[in-house]
């Protein structure tokens, strides 16, 4: 029975990633890096921490340090999304609907604690949710299942009685490794990327999911 539904935030509740990229690149230049399309692709969903020891395996540098290269993606990106993120398609709506159905709802995110309050209250979206949790505050974040498994627990159920929404493969990883029944909804440009495949329902946009029509839990229920 499924008693909670819990949302990544970055590209599936807000249209964010795009600020995540622009905020990236401006800082990468310091170190001569460039953030080409097909990485920034490689390392949606990461967190900053993972994204930048992923560039310095490609291309090391010695300064600045990854604290301070870190702390300047974070300031860049956090102003540029509350000043001009809007929610994804369908988001608001989704969230409302579920709330109706007497379902739990939280939020399991890379981002910083922070910046995830900021986002719910931008969307206004806030009094929705029970609980809201960030991948900083675990050992390891996404693709790890941590911040999921502490979320479900936040919420008092078990990781089986959840669904998952999420757009990045990362995401898609921790959540399914948690447990839980997923979903994918991945950029457009990457739809048809065969890795998306192991949610078990794949949809292009919040817009189309309708809890009504799960049943059980079928593999690879590809939304067109």
């Amino acid at each position: 029975m499924i008693k909670a539904a819990i949302f990544d935030m970055d590209g599936l509740l807000i249209d964010s990633e795009h600020f995540w990229t622009e905020a990236a690149r401006e800082v990468m230049r310091k170190v001569n890096f460039e953030l080409t399309d097909a990485l920034k692709l490689q390392t949606t969903g990461l967190s900053v921490k993972l994204f930048l020891d992923f560039c310095h395996q490609l291309q090391p540098w010695n300064t600045p340090t990854f604290e301070e290269l870190e702390a300047e993606i974070l300031t860049i990106a956090h102003r540029k999304i509350l000043e001009n993120a809007e929610p994804m398609p369908g988001a608001i709506a989704l969230i409302k609907d579920l709330k109706a159905t007497g379902l739990k709802l939280g939020v399991a995110s890379a981002s910083h604690m922070e910046l995830i309050e900021d986002v719910l209250e931008r969307l206004d979206i806030l009094q929705y949710f029970d609980v809201w949790h960030s991948g900083e505050l675990e050992e390891f974040t996404k693709p790890h299942p941590a911040v999921y498994l502490t979320t479900a627990a936040k919420l008092g159920v078990l990781p089986a009685e959840c669904i998952a929404f999420e757009d990045s493969h990362a995401g898609l990883r921790s959540a399914h490794a948690a447990g839980m029944i997923t979903i994918s909804v991945p950029a457009r440009e990457v739809f048809e990327d065969a890795k998306f495949n192991m949610a078990h329902y794949k949809i292009r946009s919040l817009e189309k999911f309708v809890l009504s029509e799960m049943s059980g839990v079928p593999q690879n229920v590809l939304e067109s």
